[in-house]
């Protein structure tokens, strides 16, 4: 966690982080419940994470010309993504991009910057109306 995140340093911004929008792949499962909007992503979603480009930190339709994720990805870690509210209003190059909530690694692996839970707990915790976090700074 840093109070000062950076792109692409690992670290999870320290603040409040609130929860804007839900995403999910409804080929792997039902929407979650929860107090937000939520959307079904497609093969063609991304979020450009290239602080030189001025769609930086925003959802983007693939294919895309800028440095950037793929939402629809093979592994499981985005089949819920949960959008957070770092650095988007207004957006900041080189502050942080694609800090989401999202499902877990095995054995609770480090993320780049985000937030992971397991699938049970992460369904549970959008359902019980979350809709944001405050980390504090070590």
């Amino acid at each position: 966690m840093r109070a000062h995140k950076e792109e692409g340093d690992g670290a999870t911004p320290a603040g409040p982080l609130p929860l804007r929008r839900v995403l999910y792949r409804a080929d792997r499962g039902a929407a979650p419940r929860c107090a937000v909007p939520v959307e079904p992503i497609a093969p063609e979603d991304g979020w450009c994470d290239d602080s030189s480009h001025p769609a930086y930190n925003t959802r983007i339709r693939l294919p895309h010309d800028a440095r950037h994720e793929e939402l629809w990805r093979q592994d499981s870690l985005y089949d819920i993504v949960g959008v957070l509210g770092w650095n988007d209003a207004p957006v900041v190059r080189g502050r942080g991009s694609a800090i989401f909530l999202h499902l877990a690694r095995p054995g609770y692996a480090p993320t780049e910057g985000c937030i992971a839970l397991e699938a049970g707990d992460l369904r549970a915790l959008l359902a019980a109306g979350v809709t944001g976090f405050h980390v504090l700074a070590p």
